[in-house]
């Protein structure tokens, strides 16, 4: 379900689930990946990338429909995955092989930076289309990571961005062929990974204070 690797200074974690989806078993297997990640001593660097069509579909919305009394719970251990990857002591790169759609469009801007396969894939916030809206954590962690205009229209128009459209729009860093796009996201890592963990923490968790108490505090807001 999820393989943790090291690539020189570089953890490299692959999401290998099918849609990659928000799943109880998906989030207790990437709880235990940045825990070891987490531990990291000296210079260091974190890719996340999916397998196949999808780098992440999001939420787990089969699970959900079977557990409601769990909704709560669920959206909290989601948000603190995100928030986690926001307070990260390192340097972290979102690798997107393929699909980014809704929570996992989320988890690619809890990134510092993202690669996106061109080609095939999108990014996409669909969940106007779904009938739903935002948490109060997504809504700022989104708001936070995305220019104005870019978080309006991908909000409420759910519009699916190729990668050469989220590049122009400020979603994604860069983009690169599919056979690339792990290799460049590598290589950006690497190149931040001699960053002071400590120091990239403190000025992201800073930077990034309104989303963060967001996302840690309750999940519906209330």
């Amino acid at each position: 379900m999820i393989d943790l690797q090291r690539d020189g200074d570089v953890y490299v974690l692959r999401f290998d689930a099918g849609e990659n989806r928000f799943g109880p078993e998906f989030l207790d297997a990437a709880a235990d990946a940045l825990g070891t990640v987490e531990k990291n001593d000296g210079p260091g660097a974190l890719v996340t990338v999916g397998t196949g069509k999808f780098y992440s579909n999001g939420l787990d919305l089969d699970w959900l429909g079977a557990n409601p009394d769990g909704f709560e719970d669920y959206l909290r251990r989601v948000h603190g995955l995100y928030a986690r990857i926001l307070s990260l002591p390192m340097p972290t790169v979102a690798a997107l092989n393929g699909h980014a759609f809704a929570g996992g469009a989320m988890l690619t801007l809890a990134h510092d930076f993202a690669v996106m396969r061109t080609g095939r894939g999108y990014f996409c916030l669909p969940e106007v289309d779904l009938g739903m809206s935002f948490t109060p954590g997504m809504d700022a962690l989104i708001r936070s990571r995305l220019p104005k205009t870019v978080a309006h229209e991908a909000m409420l128009t759910g519009r699916r961005y190729t990668a050469e459209e989220a590049l122009s729009a400020g979603i994604v860093s860069r983009t690169a062929a599919e056979d690339e796009v792990l290799p460049a996201a590598v290589e950006l890592a690497a190149s931040l990974a001699g960053k002071d963990g400590r120091i990239v923490a403190k000025i992201r968790t800073d930077m990034y204070r309104t989303a963060l108490d967001a996302l840690n505090g309750p999940p519906l807001g209330r």
